[in-house]
């Protein structure tokens, strides 16, 4: 058995209907599946989702405010008045403000554009940076992926003489600013379709708006900020990234050249994991370590020269954050796990003075997927004593729903369900974190805490074939939303597996079923392969995709879970890991180690004294549980075996090692002609010196010597003979006796028995010996509830 590490969620799904999907519109069962579970049942809506393109975009003028704010723009740029755009300082930030530079540009305006420092003015727009902008001349101010929350400060613009158009896509809080225009789907009353654009498409919209036709030439630089984003991939933003990626592909502005080229993504297709693992991550590494200006002045560089320049400075800031942020992780993982234990805090509130408020949303990440928790991660000022943090959240926890029960506390924030950013005083931490658990308690169910795997579907073994995977892209661009398609494959056998790479730890293991095989990769999964057995039967779940290598195309499964529902045998016989080190490796309150021998008992005493331990038989009436269970020799006979596993209950994992110094399995047993000839020649003699003359004997007949003294023996117990001093003498009269009454025939016959189908049986028949004897805790049943029929 192997537990999965995860909960497993698949909606059961009867799938009357996909068949129609499948033949009208020509579909493999897996995509027609998919569309079905996602909620694209009928042909009208499957073919508007798979065949989304840009012409299916909502009229931005349906966004309230969007006519005033566009009026306003004109206006500005007909009287040569002087723009500011006020930027934010991640990658959606940096390019939204590039797509208003753009706009500007295009406008020919007399403009410029500002993102004020994380570390010294932080988050949204400022008193003093408007300040500077009004004495400079400016007159608009337009804010992008920012400025919804600036009440107070948008209130001085107003009084310094700038108006402010606000385009945000930020949750609003309950007052909002007293702006010319708030241009943000999401403000109440807004009747905009889609409510889910990032900064750089509420950026688009507004430069859609004001050019009178689709900014088409904008698409790459809105895909960065939207992909980078997390922002769900669907209607609009479905319909622009897919554009967007092929635009980034083909781009010919030189700073999306210069990063792809820095990415070592140059002439390949864009996809949206190249965004979000390489180029987003690079254009947000400037605003986290420094200021994001070089992130800007690369989108929108005029050469190629001055473009890579520009890359290779945001890359070197890039190196810098993960060595910064695998520090942070490390101590505050140790903070977690020395103060803050996960059965006492529902929500995991940290902070520490000398953290880089820069970085801490990354770490808050880590911390979530490490831990399972909502997270908070503040970065802590000890002069001003002002704590800057940044909340990442779990399914079922809305962080921006508990904060703002707590906005007594927080000055400054804003957000999302899924994640936040803050501004709080350090004293009152501690206050938060007692009330954020406390409504962790109150509001969201105990298995919200367990991590989740979410199944989009079970499939077969032969469904996954190289032409339904490549169909299946046509899913794609996959994100939030749109999440890539989880697969569960239940109960297929393992047919190979082992440990790859330089520290062996991930593991390469081959499902099968007939003649189908398909190759699962586990990425940092090495440890399972000590946890799973060749020929069991498994569930697998993970993503597919299609493994290209010297020219050969076949399908694969990243594996994210695995699971064994039913006991499994680890057969040691072979020995390839010694007994002690085994029984050393299992959990001790977990484990029963079986001993049938007097040597091997008194071998392994020192390693036993945490472990359950079954020699003595005596005790039969006596159960105990173990999950694992090690046989550390042989029984005399299989009814001894079958006596200490009735013992045991919920066995998991049974390690069979049956050592065994003086096997019989190949000596040969004394015919009943021997015993005959044997009784005979000692009924002649009449006495006969075992000790002195046996080996003679036996080498005379071709017999073994241990045969003579095992005949002699049991000549012995059936009182035909009597002994002394290692001579035998024969009794005149002994009574009349089969050789199966003697017990030392029977337990050497049982003994070869119990040898010949536990040490030399193969592994299927050793399993299917020892069934019957186990008693196990199935996971059929916990697997059937979270993932449906078929266990």
């Amino acid at each position: 058995m192997l537990r999965p590490k995860t909960r497993w969620e698949c909606t059961e799904e009867e799938f009357n209907g996909n068949e129609e999907l499948q033949q009208e519109m020509n579909l493999s069962s897996l995509t027609s599946k998919i569309l079905w579970t996602r909620g694209y049942k009928s042909i009208d809506e499957a073919k508007q989702f798979l065949n989304t393109d840009i012409s299916q975009t909502h009229d931005p003028f349906l966004m309230d405010g969007m006519q005033q704010a566009v009026d306003r723009i004109r206006q500005a740029v007909q009287n040569e008045e002087k723009i500011l755009v006020f930027g934010d300082y991640d990658a959606d930030g940096v390019s939204s403000t590039t797509i208003m530079i753009m706009l500007l540009k295009e406008l020919k305006a007399n403009f410029g554009w500002y993102i004020p420092n994380r570390f010294t003015e932080g988050y949204g727009p400022n008193i003093p940076a408007l300040k500077t902008a009004s004495e400079e001349g400016a007159s608009l101010v337009i804010t992008v992926d920012t400025g919804i929350a600036a009440v107070s400060e948008i209130r001085a613009a107003t009084e310094m003489g700038l108006e402010v158009i606000v385009t945000d896509h930020h949750e609003p809080p309950p007052e909002l600013p007293e702006a010319y225009s708030i241009v943000n789907p999401k403000k109440p009353g807004c009747q905009y379709p889609f409510k889910e654009l990032a900064g750089a498409g509420i950026a688009l919209k507004v430069a859609h708006a004001v050019l009178g036709y689709f900014p088409k030439h904008m698409l790459d630089i809105f895909t960065l900020g939207t992909i980078s984003d997390l922002v769900p991939l669907l209607d609009e933003n479905r319909a622009m990234v897919k554009t967007g990626l092929k635009e980034l592909t083909f781009s010919q502005k030189p700073g999306i050249q210069a990063l792809k080229s820095i990415c070592g993504i140059d002439g390949e297709d864009i996809q949206e994991d190249h965004v979000g693992f390489a180029m987003g991550p690079r254009i947000n590494a400037a605003g986290r370590m420094e200021a994001a200006d070089p992130a800007v002045h690369l989108l929108t560089a005029q050469n190629l020269e001055e473009a890579k320049e520009w890359a290779h400075v945001i890359d070197e800031l890039n190196k810098e954050r993960q060595q910064i942020v695998n520090e942070m992780t490390k101590e505050a993982i140790e903070e977690v796990e020395t103060n803050f234990p996960l059965d006492e805090n529902k929500v995991i509130v940290i902070g520490k003075k000398g953290w880089n408020p820069g970085v801490i949303g990354i770490t808050a990440s880590r911390l979530t997927e490490r831990f399972y928790r909502p997270v908070i991660v503040l970065a802590i000022d000890g002069e001003t004593g002002e704590a800057k943090g940044s909340a990442r959240s779990i399914e079922g926890f809305d962080m921006f729903k508990q904060l703002s029960k707590n906005r007594d506390l927080l000055p400054h924030f804003g957000g999302h369900p899924m994640a936040a950013g803050l501004t709080m005083s350090m004293h009152d931490i501690e206050e938060l974190r007692s009330r954020l658990c406390k409504q962790a308690e109150e509001d969201v169910e105990e298995s919200a805490f367990i991590p989740m795997t979410k199944i989009d579907l079970p499939i077969a073994l032969q469904e996954v074939t190289v032409s339904s995977l490549e169909e299946m892209s046509k899913l794609a661009p996959f994100g939030v939303g749109n999440p890539k398609p989880i697969f569960i494959i239940k109960d297929t056998e393992i047919t190979s597996k082992r440990k790859i790479g330089s520290e062996r730890n991930h593991l390469k293991m081959e499902l099968g079923w007939e003649t189908v095989r398909l190759d699962c990769i586990g990425f940092r999964l090495g440890h399972l392969e000590d946890e799973l057995t060749e020929k069991a039967t498994v569930s697998a779940v993970g993503e597919l995709s299609i493994n290209e290598w010297n020219g050969f195309r076949k399908p694969q499964l990243f594996l994210k879970d695995v699971a064994v529902n039913t006991w499994q045998l680890f057969d040691k016989r072979k020995n390839r890991k010694s007994l002690e080190e085994q029984i050393n490796q299992l959990p001790d309150e977990e484990t029963a180690v079986l001993i049938f021998q007097d040597s091997t008992y008194s071998t392994l005493l020192p390693i036993l004294q945490n472990k359950q331990v079954l020699y003595n038989t005596k005790e039969k009436e006596e159960k105990i549980s173990a999950a694992y269970v090690v046989i550390a020799d042989m029984p005399s006979c299989m009814s001894e075996l079958a006596d200490h596993l009735a013992r045991v209950n919920n066995v998991e994992r049974l390690y069979a090692f049956f050592e065994e110094k003086n096997e019989l399995y190949f000596q040969p047993t004394p015919t009943r002609d021997d015993f005959k000839w044997y009784y005979a020649f000692l009924k002649k003699r009449e006495t006969f010196d075992v000790q002195k003359h046996g080996d003679e004997l036996a080498r005379r007949k071709g017999w073994l010597s241990a045969s003579v003294t095992f005949m002699t023996e049991v000549f012995f117990e059936l009182d035909f003979v009597t002994m002394n001093n290692g001579v035998v003498t024969i009794n005149k009269s002994p009574s009349k006796k089969d050789l199966t009454n003697s017990l030392y025939y029977q337990k050497h016959i049982q003994k070869k028995q119990a040898e010949q189908e536990l040490l030399y049986s193969s592994y299927n028949e050793l399993k299917e010996k020892l069934e019957p004897y186990i008693s196990d805790v199935s996971l059929k049943n916990d697997l059937k509830e979270k993932v449906g029929n078929g266990f």
